[in-house]
């Protein structure tokens, strides 16, 4: 439409209506509950966690198995094995319940 401009600058009214009727609400922060997104931690925060408390290094397959113990909702992962024979470690009863702190510490569960 404009072949020589390089940019097209818009300019937009903003109005407040002036309004009589209004309601003031105030929420205090302590009241609210921890989001979804508030509650979830990564596995690198769960794995540093676990390494500064525990000293244990755990792998994200222990902690998505504990997850997944726990009822935690988890996402498909995309590098899935083809064999149909594959041995998966189990996680160990220490790193279990170093997890479990974690999850607890983010209250996740």
């Amino acid at each position: 439409m404009f072949p020589i401009t390089i940019g097209v600058e818009t300019v937009a009214l903003l109005s407040k209506l002036d309004v009589d009727k209004h309601i003031n609400i105030e929420i205090e922060l302590d009241e609210l509950d921890l989001t979804s997104a508030e509650s979830n931690a990564t596995y690198a925060q769960i794995k540093e966690y676990v390494w500064n408390k525990f000293e244990l290094k755990v792998p994200t397959l222990y902690i998505a198995q504990i997850k997944r113990k726990c009822g935690i909702e988890l996402r498909e992962h995309y590098n899935k094995s083809k064999k149909e024979k594959q041995i998966i470690p189990q996680c160990t009863p220490e790193k279990e319940e170093a997890i479990m702190d974690a999850l607890r510490h983010f209250k996740m569960i």
